[in-house]
């Protein structure tokens, strides 16, 4: 392939997108980046391509903050029209956003090759918009990239092996950023100044199943809150839940700063005792700096780090939160062990895309 079309439209597809953007133009590859506008706000979005000197989007959408069926129909309509007049070789998809499957529903009516980075991941969820969106998508892929034996795994189980698709293990495009972009945090962040804590939890929440349910928002704020009172918590928090906060709940005791940059958050990760999350790219991040995890949902994607004791779903039960806290805060675990490719994801994934 000499020319591809990227689709990327949230924060987690920003920082994947820098990875291979950096092998395609090593390999003179002829990208451009189309940006559907999911994440639309400067932190959670320009300030990623800026930072990481990620190619600027040939294409802004500019679609946010509409229903699912409303965002992803406004995207398949306005990513249709781009393929018909770039014509590509081959468009490229990550992870498992309403961007994500509107990408590939409009690269497969229109008969272009299909790319999708980070398949095979299951959480046997079928309530998330996620679990349907990455299912669907690696089914009308052509060329399928796994970061992980299970989710190969799972792609054999479901029949994939008699489909005319390409399965490759490449590793995760994610390990390969936190360790590329690590130094250049040091350097470039002062989070760490600002927040003032030597000692911290670091806590991300943003799921519509814990954001839009009064009582898992109001679980997990307590929770928190009780941890908060043995180590301060600090929570990066888009605008959106904050919104939701202030307008039905007492002002939580942790910490709530604004969403950060990606410089910023490696350097909240590199720095903090533990992490609490419901973010699936954030669970693997916890484990790419050494650190254990908490997840605010019932079921992950990344089930080897719960396999290996790296991390402990809780739900949004405050109860079992303050147990795994008290279980993790101590425990000692080998972070070496090699889950995800040792950050090769990406240039194992340029090369097979280069000779198809």
């Amino acid at each position: 392939m000499d020319k591809i079309i990227t689709i990327v439209g949230a924060r987690p597809q920003f920082i994947k997108a820098a990875t291979l953007s950096r092998q395609f133009l090593i390999r003179g590859i002829d990208e451009k980046i189309v940006h559907t506008g999911q994440h639309f706000d400067e932190n959670m979005s320009q300030v990623f391509f800026e930072e990481m000197e990620i190619p600027k989007p040939a294409y802004n959408l500019d679609i946010h903050g509409l229903s699912h069926g409303a965002m992803t129909g406004r995207m398949l309509e306005g990513i249709e029209s781009i393929l018909q007049n770039e014509k590509p070789d081959g468009v490229l998809v990550y992870g498992d956003t309403n961007s994500t499957l509107s990408g590939a529903l409009a690269a497969s009516k229109l008969q272009i090759p299909l790319i999708h980075v980070e398949a095979g991941l299951r959480s046997f969820n079928m309530q998330m918009p996620e679990e349907i969106n990455r299912i669907l998508t690696d089914r009308i892929s052509n060329v399928l990239f796994c970061p992980t034996d299970t989710a190969v795994a799972n792609l054999k189980r479901e029949g994939f092996d008699a489909m005319p698709v390409q399965i490759i293990k490449n590793g995760d495009v994610m390990q390969d950023a936190a360790m590329f972009y690590a130094e250049s945090a040091m350097l470039k962040s002062s989070i760490i100044k600002k927040i003032g804590f030597k000692k911290f939890v670091l806590a991300t929440i943003h799921r519509q199943e814990n954001t839009d349910s009064p009582e898992n928002l109001r679980n997990i704020i307590h929770g928190l809150d009780q941890i908060n009172k043995q180590i301060p918590v600090v929570v990066p928090m888009h605008p959106r839940t904050r919104n939701i906060l202030a307008h039905n709940f007492q002002l939580p005791e942790f910490t709530i700063i604004d969403p950060v940059g990606y410089f910023d958050m490696i350097m909240l990760l590199k720095s903090c005792e533990l992490v609490i999350t419901d973010s699936g790219g954030v669970q693997k991040e916890a484990f790419f700096f050494g650190k254990h995890c908490i997840t605010l949902r019932e079921q992950t994607e990344w089930t080897e780090l719960v396999d290996n004791g790296f991390n402990i779903l809780v739900g949004s039960n405050s109860e079992k939160l303050q147990s795994a806290f008290d279980i993790l805060k101590d425990r000692k675990s080998d972070f070496s062990l090699n889950l995800y490719g040792r950050g090769h994801a990406a240039e194992i994934a340029a090369k097979e895309i280069q000779k198809i």
